[in-house]
């Protein structure tokens, strides 16, 4: 471990550090052939939430503060010269020779919360690269009305929004959504999608986000999916 020149230590949920004050390892995924970056501080280890590049550093230090200041979240912002990152406590347990995260979940099973997650995200991604980055600012101004209206968590207003559509849905934190939420999420984001998209069938192609997903949970967000009200709409 390097020593701390440069370190800023905020408080004990939030901390901007500098490479030289950091370990970065990784370890093997319980259920897939990859390997998930991980940061280790003092005793503490962090995983990989988002990275910025070198001209994102507003928009890196809005997505800290608001898992810091308005989630409550432990977390790491690591400033390098060409990024930066951050990074999101977890509790590492060693299981048959490997480390893995203990996930938390909010609200309801959060199977369901990284398939809307997901979803959402695909959808962005889609309107991005289709349509250019006016349209997508301009989705994620829709998202933000919706939310604000709906009083949807961590929907309520573009900043928020954009912190959700860098969120890495396999790290552990997740939108407290419940099923009412992610009811209307999945009714008001067709709607949304019919906007951009038409009448195309846009719906199998955002549900290929899903293929994210491991074969089980793929099959119990789909089940449970299919007994929404708003399910009709994407089945």
């Amino acid at each position: 471990m390097g020593h701390v020149l440069g370190l800023a230590f905020i408080s004990d949920a939030m901390f901007i550090l500098k490479r030289q004050d950091v370990e970065i390892g990784s370890f093997q995924h319980p259920s897939k052939e990859q390997k998930i970056p991980i940061l280790l501080y003092q005793g503490q280890t962090f995983r990989l939430l988002s990275v910025f590049n070198a001209a994102q550093e507003e928009e890196a230090r809005l997505f800290w503060r608001e898992l810091t200041d308005n989630r409550g979240k432990a977390c790491v912002l690591l400033e390098e010269p060409e990024r930066f990152s951050v990074w999101g406590k977890i509790q590492l347990e060693q299981s048959s020779g490997e480390a893995a995260p203990k996930a938390s979940t909010n609200g309801s099973d959060s199977v369901f919360i990284k398939s809307g997650l997901l979803i959402i995200q695909t959808m962005y991604a889609d309107i991005a690269d289709l349509m250019g980055d006016k349209q997508a600012k301009r989705f994620e101004e829709d998202l933000a009305v919706v939310g604000k209206k709906m009083g949807l968590p961590q929907m309520t207003s573009t900043e928020v929004v954009n912190t959700l559509l860098r969120l890495d849905p396999f790290s552990g934190v997740l939108p407290p959504w419940q099923t009412s939420h992610l009811n209307i999420i999945f009714k008001e984001l067709h709607r949304i999608g019919r906007t951009y998209f038409g009448r195309s069938n846009f719906t199998e192609r955002t549900l290929e986000a899903l293929d994210e997903l491991s074969a089980t949970e793929r099959d119990t967000f789909l089940t449970w999916l299919k007994q929404l009200s708003s399910g009709e709409l994407w089945l």
